[in-house]
């Protein structure tokens, strides 16, 4: 009874080896999901990829270079014999097509990618998160941070208004590159639960490297002339901004001149907090 109840046990596992187990599935599990993570933030940029260039943008430059042209070819043979009345009718024609264009296909599209982006590119910023650092700590002050961001776009639009030969300009495409870094890095920083100070004050200190991290992103979207085409160009190339956020760390101590270029708008934000909402937390 004692030889077969002593063969029993020694049949049963150890407890070393069930700890062994749990270790290599929980060791699989982590692989399983970091790779469903980045299959994600692979199929997110796609798809932003897909909106703004294949079909946004695609549909603009079919319009105005394929379509526009071919109504005008039109006309010129129907009205082959009065060039001058081809040409009249063309003049009102084309007016006509584009504002139809724009308002029935354009605009609705546009406020639709707006949403539709924004949602990916929280899911983008969300799963390489995930996927680098582990479970995101969030704040909420999202309201404060977009009414900031708001007052230092039109900040930088009126810099650009500086009689000054280069000098509006240069200050402009500072401001861009630095709000294209903050919302690169926003949604990281968000995640690591970063008060909105902290990040204002992060890039004001180190404000060389984020001018020099969202100066491509300036550039390229400033090239077309179309603020349609620029958001296209901005939603295409930005995912790639935002992972490389995630990954990238910001070279410090650089500078001895913080850069105070957000402290007009935090002023400005946390009177309009105290008129409408109450007295703001001021940390």
């Amino acid at each position: 009874m004692d030889k077969r109840f002593n063969k029993k046990l020694s049949e049963q596992p150890s407890s070393k080896e069930i700890h062994g187990k749990e270790i290599v599935v929980a060791t699989h599990s982590s692989k399983h999901f970091n790779r469903s993570r980045e299959s994600k933030v692979l199929k997110r940029t796609i798809q932003c990829c897909a909106l703004n260039g294949g079909v946004f943008w695609a549909s603009i430059l079919i319009f105005e270079c394929g379509l526009l042209p071919f109504f005008k070819y039109l006309l010129t043979i129907i009205f082959g014999h009065s060039p001058g009345m081809g040409m009249t009718v063309w003049s009102w024609m084309k007016p006509f097509l584009s504002l139809t264009f724009g308002t029935v296909w354009v605009l609705p599209l546009f406020v639709l990618s707006r949403i539709v982006n924004s949602l990916w590119f929280q899911d983008i910023a969300d799963s390489a998160y995930r996927y680098r650092q582990g479970r995101p700590l969030l704040l909420s002050s999202a309201l404060f941070s977009i009414l900031v961001q708001a007052l230092f776009l039109g900040q930088g639009m009126l810099v650009s208004r500086i009689p000054l030969p280069l000098v509006g300009d240069i200050l402009a495409l500072i401001h861009m590159c630095l709000l294209y870094a903050l919302y690169a890095f926003e949604y990281k920083w968000f995640n690591m639960g970063w008060e909105l100070h902290r990040r204002l004050s992060f890039i004001e200190n180190n404000w060389p490297y984020f001018v020099g991290f969202g100066l491509p992103l300036a550039v390229f979207t400033q090239i077309p002339n179309s603020y349609v085409i620029s958001g296209c160009v901005f939603s295409i190339l930005f995912p790639l901004f935002i992972i490389s956020g995630n990954e990238a760390i910001p070279v410090t101590g650089v500078c001895d001149c913080p850069l105070k270029l957000f402290s007009p708008v935090i002023a400005i934000a946390n009177t309009l907090f105290n008129k409408t909402i109450g007295p703001t937390n001021r940390r």
